[in-house]
């Protein structure tokens, strides 16, 4: 079962090494520089792993979205999302392709202890009631490609690395989740602790409930068609 573990890493010179140390057992780590200026990329590469580099930022969902490219490239079946700033246990890692090996799911999602922010909390609320996932903001998931090449996309919508999970849950792919372990974080968060930062989330947030919406609008609007037809 070949696996890549994409990381998408900027500037994360303080953990990067580590990181891509630690799951090299598991896979081709594959880590996607997005315009660092601290020497990242050169750190992830001296310590064996794939490098993909991005001449200017483009945020979060576009480095997974090279990762995913550079996975598809090398004929990955599996493809495992590790971030880059040393947070996540690799006991986490383990089972989530125990489960794969063993085809018990086709998406796996980690689960922290508990989530960062206020708007991840309400991202999670709305990800519990609508598809049982109780941290659908988690950096580790793990996928089977064949999610991603039928979705083709994972930055389409701005989701805050949400999109792919997203559009496997609804089309109701054999989902399941795994308990991570989070270790503190060494440095700045990528996406910060400000107003901001949480905006951006409920956004996304937005995004994920009017697609929700959109769907059953749409479903509803084809039972229509079929129950005019009938009467006919």
């Amino acid at each position: 079962m070949k696996t890549a573990i994409i990381i998408p890493a900027y500037n994360e010179s303080a953990t990067i090494a580590r990181v891509v140390e630690d799951v090299r057992p598991y896979g081709t780590p594959v880590v996607v520089d997005d315009a660092s200026s601290d020497g990242t990329a050169e750190l992830a590469a001296a310590s064996g792993a794939e490098v993909v580099r991005h001449a200017r930022n483009r945020g979060y969902d576009g480095a997974l979205q090279s990762g995913f490219e550079r996975a598809a490239a090398l004929g990955a079946e599996i493809a495992v999302s590790f971030d880059a700033d040393g947070q996540h246990d690799v006991t986490g890692l383990s089972r989530m392709l125990a489960l794969f090996e063993s085809n018990e799911a086709d998406l796996v999602i980690g689960v922290r202890p508990q989530p960062a922010r206020f708007s991840e909390a309400l991202f999670n609320l709305y990800t519990r009631l609508r598809f049982g996932v109780s941290d659908i903001l988690c950096g580790l998931k793990g996928y089977r490609m064949s999610l991603y090449h039928t979705h083709g996309r994972f930055d389409g919508t701005r989701s805050i690395g949400t999109e792919l999970a997203l559009a496997a849950l609804r089309g109701g792919v054999l989902s399941t989740t795994v308990a991570v372990a989070i270790h503190p974080r060494q440095g700045q968060p990528r996406f910060g602790t400000s107003l901001c930062t949480n905006w951006r989330i409920l956004r996304a947030l937005l995004r994920a409930l009017g697609a929700d919406l959109s769907a059953l609008r749409n479903c509803l609007d084809a039972r229509r068609c079929i129950d005019l037809g009938k009467r006919r």
